[in-house]
């Protein structure tokens, strides 16, 4: 038995195996430094008990990531059901209606399919009904469905918190590349779904807040001082110890050209506020 040659047919499939066993180092060393013989015995029980720990707990991290999405997409689609069902929130007869109803399929397209994936994966998935969520945030946005800027106001900041939701658990789904490929396929939508509301935001009947651009700017350019939370991190100007500004772009130029991402419990605490 040659475990160099067992760790590179892993390698081949897994290319994270080296950092995932990288703290059994010293158990690694002990392979080399042991008898033949010993060594011969000791391999398949020793190899069994760290690929146990390396991956014994991915099937459960995976599915807990994707109830968490899970959650931002139920809490996505039904506002959306909501605001296109509503009779004369939506302008009629502008290009809006067309684009909150394919936002709403959309949403419901990532909710079927996480649940299927998660159901597939043999785990639970979380179940909302569009009575579990209070969309004006236990009064923060009372108008929520009677006055169409809030709507948009709020549709961005939902939209901003699920791009950097899904950014900040890719590293968990590592040990799944077919997952962390999908979940990447829905944070791209939901950046062009961002995009999009910040521009009808822009129009004069979404409130005409001219000065926002399509993406992030800064710490927030909401103009919504409510959804602070969204935007936390995102007036960062480092990335990889460098100082962007240094590199002769503006601070603003900066914060917008990298994107930060939110951890779990930053995302659970705003969705908290919409969650009965």
């Amino acid at each position: 038995m040659n475990i160099l040659n067992i760790l590179e047919e892993i390698e081949k499939v897994d290319g994270e195996v080296y950092e995932r066993l990288n703290p059994r180092r010293a158990a690694m060393k002990q392979f080399y430094n042991m008898g033949s013989k010993v060594a011969m015995a000791a391999v398949p029980l020793a190899l069994g008990s760290m690929f146990k720990k390396a991956y014994g707990q991915t099937s459960n991290t995976v599915i807990d990531v994707l109830n968490f999405a899970l959650t931002l997409e139920y809490l996505e689609y039904y506002f959306y059901q909501t605001g296109a069902s509503t009779s004369g929130l939506v302008p009629v007869g502008t290009p809006a209606v067309g684009a909150i109803t394919t936002i709403r399929d959309h949403e419901l397209a990532h909710v079927n399919l996480l649940k299927g994936a998660i159901t597939a994966s043999g785990g639970t998935p979380v179940s909302f009904t569009a009575a579990n969520f209070d969309y004006t945030a236990k009064g923060t946005f009372p108008t929520v469905f009677s006055n169409y800027p809030t709507f948009l106001a709020v549709a961005q900041a939902f939209e901003d918190t699920g791009v950097r939701a899904y950014k900040g658990q890719a590293p968990n789904l590592m040990s799944n590349p077919g997952v962390l490929k999908t979940a990447l396929q829905i944070h791209s939508v939901e950046a062009r779904h961002a995009s999009h509301i910040r521009q009808m935001r822009k129009a004069p009947a979404g409130g005409g807040v001219t000065a926002l651009k399509p993406w992030i700017t800064g710490a927030n350019d909401s103009g919504v001082p409510q959804v602070d939370a969204v935007y936390k991190g995102e007036d960062n100007v480092v990335q990889l110890g460098v100082n962007i500004p240094s590199l002769g772009v503006s601070t603003a130029a900066a914060t917008e050209s990298f994107d930060e991402f939110l951890v779990k419990a930053d995302v659970l605490a705003i969705a908290s506020l919409f969650i009965k």
